[in-house]
């Protein structure tokens, strides 16, 4: 399941990232070796390992164990509400917020709890919103080969939220279709029909 991204430039060591957490607290004008802050380093390096576990995972091996053994069934699957927790590539401040998968089987599914995790590898990395929704699709849409795929993702970025214009009320929503949710509005409809449903009960 472990793919390390490709980089240009050696991956630091631990040290040397805790070091440039230090040298980021220093700059912001306090003291990285009084009490509160000495383990800090340490917590914020562990931390990114979280954050941005996602550069070390797989998707496509994550969706690669499906089942053909589906009865016949060729209606939408969706999963709708996938907490998303990401980090804007501009500012590396969060991005928070829900997405929803819709895909059409042809001949195979996977398990529903594979969609869910398909977010959290694109999520757990620096992203923009955009890019994020298209890995989503595409990566469905590849190693499943469906009839379609449908994805809409609706986040708050604390890059505008907590700092620039302070607009805490703001939302994005960003959606990618492709096949028969592209291709047919009545599709499409359903399947927008089907996400939002309840949500204002």
């Amino acid at each position: 399941m472990k793919k390390v991204t490709k980089l240009k430039t050696p991956v630091p060591s631990m040290e040397e990232a805790k070091d440039a957490v230090r040298t980021l607290i220093a700059w912001a004008g306090d003291d990285p070796d009084r009490e509160g802050l000495i383990e800090t380093p340490d917590r914020v390096a562990r931390a990114y390992q979280e954050f941005f576990a996602g550069y070390h995972d797989d998707p496509e091996e994550i969706l690669s164990k499906t089942f053909e053994e589906v009865e016949g069934y060729d209606e939408m699957v969706i999963v709708r509400n996938i907490r998303l927790e990401s980090h804007c590539e501009h500012h590396m401040v969060p991005i928070l917020g829900i997405a929803h998968i819709g895909y059409i089987p042809n001949n195979r599914v996977v398990g529903i709890s594979k969609l869910a995790r398909i977010v959290d590898v694109f999520g757990k990395r620096l992203q923009t919103q955009e890019t994020m929704t298209a890995q989503i699709a595409d990566t469905i849409s590849k190693v499943l080969k469906p009839k379609g795929v449908a994805v809409v993702v609706d986040a708050a970025h604390q890059c505008m939220t907590t700092r620039g214009i302070h607009k805490s009320e703001t939302s994005t929503v960003t959606s990618k279709m492709t096949g028969v949710f592209q291709k047919n509005i009545n599709t499409r409809n359903e399947f927008m029909a089907l996400i939002h449903s309840g949500n204002n009960q």
